[in-house]
């Protein structure tokens, strides 16, 4: 079916956030032939112990061995990004909250690797600030101005990150258990760094720092810490970032030699 775009539609706003940057493919509402796509409800009801399964075989093939903890890790980041990723993207474009919620997202992976390759927004609704030029749409729903425009983006990915950590428990928890603490400081680096990320996207990487501490001013539950970016010290660039990771992704475990990650919590500086 042929969606017509208007001026100030949330698809319009996707379509903008997409083309801003090259860092992840985006699309609003699935396309005719949707093969390939799976929401995220399916996947947290049913989908995860699979996936768990394609990373392990992914692993494999790339480094020998499929620890279970790495497994894990991997598992934990790539899903929460999906619904950090999509809500920075759009707070920074557009000023524009979407629901996040496990029913509003889906992603589609490439046969060759299990990271999410592509991500839709499938609903039309969304928050905004008063005088975005659609606030007064049935889609949408005004609110004050930034502060309150980010607590309601920290409300909705908390509620999506609730919902996984339960289904989390549910599917691997016979492989392995992650604490309460691990899980949401994994959520919480997850929303920060999708800020981060965004801002080094779309060539504003200050800006995308700001907004991370506007939605993570303090350690605000159930997130672990306020936004940890900070300026990196000692390097030639004016404008460089760097953050102090709440969760480890356990790539150490695997005998590649790699190390721990420059940000993880292990090996971080305080």
């Amino acid at each position: 079916m042929t969606r017509t775009l208007g001026v100030d539609d949330l698809a319009r706003s996707v379509r903008v956030a997409a083309g801003a940057q090259d860092g992840i493919r985006l699309r609003h509402a699935l396309p005719d032939d949707d093969a390939g796509w799976v929401t995220c409800a399916a996947l947290l009801a049913t989908g995860l112990a699979d996936w768990a399964d394609r990373i392990a075989d992914w692993l494999r093939r790339e480094y020998g061995e499929a620890p279970d903890r790495v497994v894990a890790g991997y598992l934990v980041s790539w899903y929460l990004t999906v619904p950090a990723q999509i809500a920075a993207l759009l707070f920074h474009t557009a000023r524009r909250v979407p629901r996040v919620g496990p029913a509003d997202l889906a992603v589609r992976f490439e046969a060759d690797h299990p990271r999410p390759a592509e991500i839709a927004v499938l609903g039309d609704d969304f928050a905004c600030l008063a005088d975005d030029p659609a606030a007064g749409r049935p889609v949408a729903t005004p609110v004050a101005d930034d502060v309150a425009l980010a607590a309601l983006l920290r409300g909705r990915y908390a509620a999506h990150a609730a919902r996984f950590v339960t289904a989390l428990g549910t599917a691997l928890g016979g492989r392995v258990r992650f604490g309460r603490h691990t899980l949401w400081a994994a959520a919480t680096d997850a929303l920060d760094g999708a800020f981060w990320r965004t801002g080094q996207f779309c060539g504003n990487e200050s800006a995308g720092v700001a907004n991370a501490a506007l939605v993570l001013p303090a350690a605000l539950a159930p997130f672990t810490s306020a936004s940890t970016l900070r300026p990196t010290c000692g390097t030639d660039s004016a404008d460089g970032w760097t953050r102090r990771r709440q969760s480890c992704c356990f790539h150490y475990v695997l005998r590649s030699g790699l190390g721990p990650c420059a940000t993880c919590p292990r090996v971080c500086d305080r």
